[in-house]
């Protein structure tokens, strides 16, 4: 019972927060930090013993919605606008119906993201923000998403909380030249929202399909607004569109971790693959090439080749090459060593790995070992590989990654 309040209320966090911060203000984002907890709560105290509601989502919203309406009555500071909001609720729920799960104002989310994303704050505050109050993230996985500790991301969250009340920042968005200063900011948010679903960091599970899924309305919603429509958004959506058309062949029936190289092709979804193929082509409007660019370019020669064999290795490395060069990071020097290990050999991917273990943000990054385990496999050097497995399984949270990694290491056999 725990697990699937947690499940379902995470799922609606974030539109319930957005839509109740229109309600009562940007300058009291605690206050409806609360109403969220208390509907939270309610769920817990009430579905062990009546039973869990036939739309359990709408019952969430629900019960937010009212406790909001006690809110606006009992508080005096509301009394100004104390009718014209519980108006609003009121019509809100009537337009949506007894029970309804239907979410009467999608794009409350996409304008928090904007807000969120303010001038005054860093990049890496707004992106912490936005992640922890559209999506739900709590401090913990947000800080495993940016390779720092948990207390330094949640005092990063207090700060930004404290800063944009100070700026009297308001739910409106801003105007249009403001919205496309903003709007890189709102890419890197959809962005480590989709990839903590496509791999999360820790859990029972490999992959948050809900997480990804919404990455990509989001981002779907974003580009029908006229500040969203760039290259830079299209290639992202491209991106995400050719990622998760492989969801479905990327674990088995247990959940167990399928390597790309054992996947079934048939699985995955063509039509996606054919949206992410669509949007790659409309990003090439302009002259500029992101990030984004390189890396749909990188998933969709995966997508389109039929066996792993028939990979355009030579090409992805080419684009890890101008990656490096575009948009260098730890984990992108990461992918690009185990791209010329694909295309030069074990040993020369080995070479750059292990220069790579003198990063200090990759020191408790599991990938980097279990890629170094990969190839000294590979190369038959099964004591390194034993080792550097161990190090890897050390450092993951995540069940299905620990369950390949502890296979791997009973293959070897140390």
């Amino acid at each position: 019972m725990p697990q699937l309040v947690d499940h379902l209320f995470r799922h609606k966090a974030g539109q319930m927060m957005s839509t109740l911060t229109r309600y009562f203000g940007v300058d009291n984002l605690e206050l409806v930090e609360d109403i969220i907890q208390e509907t939270l709560l309610k769920a817990l105290q009430q579905w062990p013993y009546h039973g869990i509601p036939e739309n359990p989502g709408g019952w969430l919203w629900q019960t937010a919605k009212n406790h909001a309406l006690d809110v606006l009555r009992r508080e005096a500071r509301f009394q100004k606008r104390l009718r014209g909001e519980i108006r609003l609720i009121e019509m809100e729920q009537a337009k949506a119906g007894p029970g309804a799960d239907a979410y009467p104002f999608e794009d409350d989310q996409l304008s928090m993201m904007f807000i969120g994303c303010h001038p005054t704050l860093s990049r890496e505050a707004q992106i912490a923000f936005v992640l922890n109050t559209v999506s739900g993230f709590s401090a913990a996985e947000i800080a495993r998403a940016f390779l720092v500790p948990e207390a330094t991301m949640a005092q990063r969250l207090v700060r930004a909380k404290v800063k944009l009340r100070m700026t009297g920042s308001r739910f409106e968005l801003p105007e249009s030249g403001s919205l496309t200063k903003r709007l890189d900011a709102v890419l890197d948010v959809l962005y480590l929202l989709f990839n903590e679903g496509y791999e999360a960091h820790a859990g029972e599970r490999l992959l948050r399909e809900e997480l990804c899924l919404e990455a990509v309305h989001l981002c779907r919603l974003l580009i029908t607004h006229p500040a969203g429509q760039s290259p830079r958004a299209h290639a992202l959506l491209a991106l995400m569109c050719l990622q998760a058309a492989r969801l479905k062949a990327r674990i088995d029936v247990n959940g167990d971790l399928i390597l790309l190289a054992e996947q079934d092709r048939s699985l995955w979804h063509r039509e996606m693959i054919h949206e992410g193929l669509r949007h790659l082509e409309l990003s090439a409007a302009g002259d500029a090439i992101s990030e984004f660019h390189l890396q749909a370019a990188i998933a969709a020669k995966h997508a389109v080749a039929e066996t792993f064999e028939q990979t355009d290795w030579d090409g992805i490395l080419d684009d890890y090459c101008a990656l490096l060069e575009t948009a260098p990071s730890p984990v992108v020097k990461l992918n690009h060593a185990v791209a010329v290990a694909m295309v030069h050999g074990s040993q020369a991917g080995l070479e750059l790995l292990l220069k790579l273990q003198e990063d200090a943000s990759l020191e408790k990054y599991h990938l980097l070992y279990a890629a170094i385990g990969e190839l000294y496999e590979r190369s038959g050097d099964f004591q390194k590989a034993w080792h550097s497995y161990r190090e890897a399984l050390a450092l993951t949270e995540n069940e299905p990654e620990r369950r390949f990694l502890q296979k791997k290491l009973r293959v070897i056999g140390f």
